[in-house]
């Protein structure tokens, strides 16, 4: 047997608002999408151009309040080529919530309040 991941899901309040924040944040579009025939959910994958693994976010209908993330210690990890442009690029958005420069990392946080780990990429 083998697996391969595919996917991490993330639900949200405001669709549009989170796929135009990874897009700005990320550079992830949107690959596929999926809409129940009555109206109930909406899942938009977004993915990097590169890998086949895709981030999941999903919208309910009848969901108004935040959800709760807990201690938030589950998160989603990306490297990017250029982590000084990227810093930057996110310090300009507003978007940074954590970092940790011994380790040479920081956190953003999407619309949600679920924090994605930017990491420089390894040579």
């Amino acid at each position: 047997m083998k697996f391969r991941l595919e996917h991490n899901n993330y639900n949200v309040l405001d669709l549009e608002r989170s796929v135009a924040f990874y897009r700005e944040a990320l550079d992830l579009h949107e690959v596929r999408r999926k809409e129940a025939g009555d109206g109930s959910f909406i899942l938009v994958y977004l993915g990097d151009g590169q890998t086949p693994h895709s981030v999941e976010l999903t919208w309910l209908r009848d969901r108004k309040e935040p959800y709760n993330l807990g201690d938030n210690e589950i998160h989603l990890a990306l490297s990017v080529d250029d982590f000084e442009a990227a810093y930057a690029h996110h310090k300009a958005m507003g978007c940074i919530c954590f970092e940790n420069k011994e380790m040479g990392i920081y956190f953003i946080s999407d619309p949600d309040g679920y924090w994605i780990e930017i990491v420089p990429q390894k040579s």
